[in-house]
């Protein structure tokens, strides 16, 4: 039996999609009184924390807020879907957080979008970890970077390494909501109690303000009980910091960024982006003080 969800297979279908996301697209969300600085964090591998990254920014971008994706990954992969320049010769957050250089040196435009920038990471941001233990004030060269010039966006999303090292800890830092993706399958909540640990670790000794604001389910299989068990769990643990829209799993999403692309752009109407469209647009109403 195949794990992969069925997209939209007939052009009716393809048709309805489309048409939905029009609709989307056409809601006016509310813009945070705040630029909103979110850590995307979870240091299982595999769950979707760069999809999940990518895709929310585009979502929040096609709505025309203004968003910006920090990619502090050493794999680039955030980068790559954005389909912006990472070649080693590039400004990069490297430069950002070892060099001093100013953030705004190193932002790029991602292609196919009017209000969606990301910060590229490189090959170079492998040997971070290492050179950034004998740094002055080495936790919170993010946050310095950042509070230059987050104030030009809407949101920023931070997209961390599978790991709670330094790189990580400099997101939790930078952010006041670490957003939490949580896939649907054995082992979901296997490491979650570790990185909240983490998180009040940071919030006690660097970040007061830091908080697990948002938690998103994803590679959810309707096929399966399992899904439905695993989502009940998380839904039991975390409460109302789930979001309601569940993110299936999806071929498309995965294809994406093999084309430099996000769901968004790559398949528009399909049930991926779709249902990043639905979990965007619950995150925006949420930080306004809505209700979704």
């Amino acid at each position: 039996m195949t794990d992969v969800s069925r997209e939209t297979d007939t052009p009716i279908m393809a048709a309805a999609a489309q048409a939905a996301r029009v609709q989307h697209a056409r809601e006016q969300l509310p813009r945070p009184l705040a630029p909103r600085v979110l850590t995307i964090a979870n240091q299982k591998g595999g769950v979707g924390k760069t999809t999940t990254a990518v895709n929310l920014a585009a979502g929040l971008a096609i709505h025309g807020l203004r968003v910006l994706v920090v990619d502090l990954d050493p794999q680039g992969n955030a980068s790559t879907a954005l389909g912006v320049d990472r070649h080693g010769d590039v400004p990069s957050i490297y430069d950002v957080l070892l060099d001093d250089f100013a953030l705004a040196d190193a932002v790029q435009a991602a292609p196919g979008f009017d209000s969606l920038w990301c910060v590229p990471a490189n090959i170079h941001l492998a040997g971070a970890e290492i050179e950034l233990v004998s740094m002055v004030a080495r936790e919170s060269r993010l946050k310095r970077a950042l509070d230059t010039f987050a104030g030009q966006f809407d949101y920023c999303f931070i997209d961390c390494p599978p790991s709670l090292g330094l790189l990580t800890v400099n997101a939790m830092v930078a952010a006041r909501e670490v957003l939490l993706p949580i896939q649907c399958e054995y082992y979901a909540l296997e490491g979650v109690s570790q990185l909240v640990q983490n998180v009040e670790l940071v919030k006690a000794h660097l970040n007061p303000s830091l908080d697990v604001s948002t938690v998103l389910l994803t590679m959810y299989d309707a096929r399966t009980r399992l899904a439905d068990q695993v989502a009940a769990e998380v839904r039991t643990h975390f409460g109302d910091r789930v979001l309601r829209t569940v993110v299936p799993r999806s071929v498309r999403v995965s294809e994406a960024p093999g084309y430099g692309q996000t769901v968004m752009t790559y398949d528009p109407g399909s049930r991926g982006a779709l249902a990043y469209l639905e979990a965007a647009k619950e995150v925006a109403i949420r930080g306004a003080g809505g209700h979704a």
